[in-house]
């Protein structure tokens, strides 16, 4: 509840097994927590943007192929 009384917005998501253990190994890594981890992802992908001026990628709406073992 305390994120909402910041004003943060609350988004569903799913994610694949894989995809989510990933993410959360990476968090461990970094000391956040998964939620902390994409918010941090996202953040990085919006500056970046910002900084070049275009997308990250040409196809939005296209999953991109993960190789995740």
């Amino acid at each position: 509840m305390a994120d909402v009384e910041k004003g943060k917005k609350q988004v569903p998501l799913r994610l694949s097994p894989r995809l989510y253990d990933a993410i959360a190994a990476w968090a461990e890594d970094d000391f956040r927590s998964v939620n902390g981890q994409i918010e941090y992802l996202l953040t990085e992908c919006v500056r970046q943007r910002k900084k070049n001026g275009r997308y990250v990628s040409t196809e939005l709406d296209v999953p991109p192929e993960l190789n995740i073992e």
